[in-house]
């Protein structure tokens, strides 16, 4: 596993949920669940009526003035989704950056600016929701196997006004089927699968349905996912300078060593009370081990694709459960929904940090400080062990006036808690007790910290029909966050008398830590707002106009002469518009989005991630669904286009007028003395936002046709995305490179009887070998190495789409 929270705030990317969506649908609309009781929707001849939550009351998806995907239980098995990237490649306006499973960073429609995601640093722009509940973390949201989920709700641009913090640029909302009072079943699917260059996986998952009683049932669900790893870390050595001790990999060197084993389960208690009050207890647990590094490594190490060489044991293992409850009912002819829950999630993990300790031996002779209590120069090889540990609370109550009224109101009020405790060690084997952090065994540094994340709303939406066809809405939410950071992160005072024990200023705060040199927090109040008018034409068209602003909270930097980050903010002006015209659907949005105060961090003195509120960006674009249905052949063809850019220079050191001319006396003393004091241009005006493509697009083709007593189906999907910056600063992105352009390919064939279903597909059928995510263990300009002072050149890390992978499914109902 690459290092992703390292005190270089080397890049990790979060941890996001099951899958990333779009404004628009790119995929054709799958059947979904009424919200009530598991009830399949009312189909139409032409295609299904899709009714989704993403305005927190049940809705036509046609009907909701907001660019939103919607996909199904059926579309989600139908286009073969696992995991978060297997439903990105579907929706053309999101983009995904990963290191391995369950460490994912998803956008929408180009909002990112190249966040390092480090644990100390910027929250995600993007909001995820598991039912009624938020489970957006630092690391992103929840990795959830995806199988007997209802639909899986997308909603792009700010919605903060509904869904609040870090919504800024999006939500993805994951509803599970509910327990359902009509009767006992279930189903049981198998899958078996090869990945090209590597080894075997399967899947074996199932659910079962238990009515218990007229008004109450059981719904449990399981699932055991293994992946067949397909990177080879293959053999190598290396020498470092200063000490002459050689290093090699023999011990892990292994063919296809990144596998991952996926396994947990979901039990969700309906209960009606009465007619009109239900309660919903559930309970969700997931266990995730994965082994090795997902990443193919760019460097004069390795000779092909594939290949990385590591020396050190690279890993994680990822625990978490989620418990809720949800009662809904009426207070007259009023909706009233209350809900809470709580989160704990814990994750391992191990990771080589050679490359930083090489680089800085071969560059800067680092290696002439690390001794042995003997005074004998040791091997610099390092290696981190990290443990995190989260917890969320969570509460909301909303009231919700008739739907068929004239003048429509929801209302609420939300609080939630999050913590995290970051422990990572970095470790250098047989170092002397002086330069060890005290009270660790081999740490040359050590992050011991505790983050706590808190954010308090209360937040209404009002529509009223000014004619039958035109609706004016306006929401409001009122917001209050703190945020503060506590602990030790640093050096022994043996190896540096400037930070880490050196800069302590209180005995431990957190156990663990040997003394406390980090005791911050942050807090705001303020507001945001969403203005929308709808016109239908007919039952079958509308267009809408909104004004929408989303935020994401400020935070710390560590940096003791730092001050924290306040909130960034993004304004979203939209038109769109949804139609119908018998088999055919056509939507799409225009839109225009403002993103001021950007959150934009970088790697400072130490190799620190620093965060401020210095940048101004535009994007402008356009999506698109276009889909038919007849007889059954299914066509759909989706895209977005995003000129995503910025609009003031982006300095070395941030100044109010944006006038990177201007150096800064950053240490007070009148005058400028060092070198991190002269400013410089890292970005000019105009320069396009890092990550997202400015196309990508998908088209879709499926056939389903009588084959005797069964269905069969015949499905073609191609997925597009165009090249990519690496990073918003013109000089790293010149030594790291840009993404290029890449296009997949997946097929499927199968049947489908009354009870037994059976499928052989191909994922990623012409083997693309496209990149999403880059990085190296510390600074571009050390450890890609741009001018050559080391003997074996740059490293860089790539991390790939899967391979092509082919396999068969076989499922039956009963």
């Amino acid at each position: 596993m690459r290092v992703v929270t390292s005190r270089l705030g080397c890049r990790r990317s979060a941890m996001v949920a099951l899958l990333g969506s779009s404004a628009l649908a790119a995929a054709q609309p799958a059947l979904a669940q009424s919200a009530a009781a598991g009830a399949p929707a009312a189909k139409s001849e032409e295609g299904d009526v899709i009714l989704v939550t993403a305005q927190k009351r049940t809705e036509n998806l046609q009907d909701v003035p907001i660019a939103i995907t919607a996909l199904g239980t059926e579309k989600l098995r139908d286009l073969q989704v696992k995991e978060l990237q297997d439903a990105v490649k579907y929706i053309p306006s999101v983009t995904i950056q990963t290191v391995q499973p369950g460490f994912s960073q998803v956008y929408f429609r180009g909002v990112a600016s190249g966040e390092n995601a480090n644990h100390s640093a910027s929250l995600p722009t993007v909001g995820t929701y598991l039912d009624e509940m938020p489970i957006t973390t630092i690391q992103g949201a929840l990795d959830i196997h995806a199988y007997d989920i209802a639909r899986v709700e997308a909603l792009a641009g700010p919605q903060g006004t509904l869904y609040g913090a870090s919504s800024m640029a999006g939500t993805i909302k994951i509803v599970t089927n509910k327990p359902d009072y009509s009767g006992t079943y279930g189903a049981g699917d198998f899958e078996i699968n090869s990945v090209a260059h590597g080894d075997m996986g399967g899947v074996a998952q199932g659910f079962v349905n238990l009515r218990l009683s007229d008004r109450s049932a059981l719904r449990v669900v399981g699932w055991y996912r293994h992946d067949g790893g397909y990177i080879d870390n293959v053999a190598g050595s290396r020498t470092y300078p200063v000490s002459g001790i050689t290093q090699d990999n023999a011990r892990y060197v292994k063919s296809d060593y990144n596998d991952v084993d996926t396994y947990g389960a979901r039990m969700a208690l309906g209960i009606e009370l009465d007619d009109d009050w239900t309660i919903t207890p559930t309970l969700m647990g997931q266990v995730q081990k994965t082994h090795g590094s997902f990443a193919q490594e760019r460097s004069s190490a390795v000779s092909g694709k594939l290949q990385t060489v590591q020396y050190n044991p690279e890993g994680s293992k990822d625990e978490w459960y989620q418990a809720a409850l949800t009662v809904e009912g009426k207070v007259g002819n009023w909706d009233l929904v209350a809900t809470g829950g709580i989160l704990n999630r814990k994750d391992r993990t191990e990771s080589d940090y050679s490359d930083y300790s090489y680089f800085y031996d071969a560059l800067y002779g680092s290696g002439a400080y690390l001794y042995d209590n003997a005074g004998d120069l040791v091997s610099p090889n390092q290696y981190i062990q990290g443990r995190d540990r989260y917890r969320r609370q969570f509460g909301e109550v909303r009231i919700s006036s008739p739907q068929d009224s004239r003048l429509r109101l929801i209302a609420g009020l939300f609080a939630q808690r999050q913590s995290h405790l970051i422990t990572q060690n970095y470790i250098i084997d047989g170092i002397a007790d002086a330069i060890t952090v005290p009270g660790t065994d081999s740490d040359i540094w050590l992050t011991k910290q505790k983050r706590v994340d808190r954010d308090y709303a209360a937040f209404g939406e009002l529509s009223f029909d000014i004619t039958d066809k035109l609706t004016a809405t306006g929401g409001l939410r009122v917001y209050n966050y703190k945020n503060s950071l506590v602990g030790f992160f640093g050096y022994s005072d043996g190896f540096s008398s400037r930070t880490g024990v050196a800069a302590c200023f209180a005995e431990a705060k957190v156990k663990g830590s040997p003394c406390t040199n980090l005791d911050k927090s942050t807090s705001d109040t303020d507001f945001i707002h969403k203005l929308n008018l709808t016109y239908k034409f007919s039952p079958d068209a509308l267009v809408y106009a909104t004004w929408s602003r989303g935020f994401r909270p400020g935070g710390i930097n560590r940096r003791s002469t730092l001050p924290p980050y306040g909130p960034d903010k993004l304004d979203n002006y939209e038109i769109g518009w949804k139609t119908m015209l018998g088999p055919i659907r056509f939507n799409g949005a225009v839109y225009q989005e403002d993103w001021n105060d950007i959150q934009l961090s970088f790697l400072g003195e130490n190799g620190l991630t620093l965060i401020r509120n210095a940048g101004v960006a535009r994007i402008r674009g356009i999506e698109f669904d276009l889909g038919y249905r007849r007889n059954g052949l299914s066509l759909s063809l989706g895209g977005s286009f995003n000129d995503a850019t910025i609009r003031k220079d982006f300095c070395k050191i941030a100044t109010p007028s944006f006038d990177c001319s201007v150096n800064v006396d950053l240490d007070g003393s009148g005058a400028i003395d060092d070198d991190s004091e002269i400013n410089d241009t890292l970005a000019p005006k105009g320069t396009r936002l890092p990550i997202t493509a400015r196309f990508k697009g998908n088209a879709i083709a499926r056939y389903e046709f009588p084959a005797g007593e069964w269905k069969g189906h015949v499905q073609l999907a191609v997925n597009y995305i165009g090249k990519r910056r690496s990073d918003l600063r013109n000089a790293e992105n010149a030594i790291k490179g840009e993404f290029a352009a890449y296009t997949t390919a997946d097929f499927s064939v199968g049947l489908k009887g009354d009870n037994w279903r059976a499928e052989l597909f191909a994922s990623n059928l012409f083997d693309s070998n496209g990149v999403i995510n880059s990085s190296v263990q510390c600074l571009e300009t050390t450890c890609g190495d741009p001018d050559g002072a080391s003997s074996t050149g740059g490293v860089f890390y790539d991390y790939v789409i899967r391979p092509r992978v082919i396999g068969l499914k076989i499922g039956r109902d009963f």
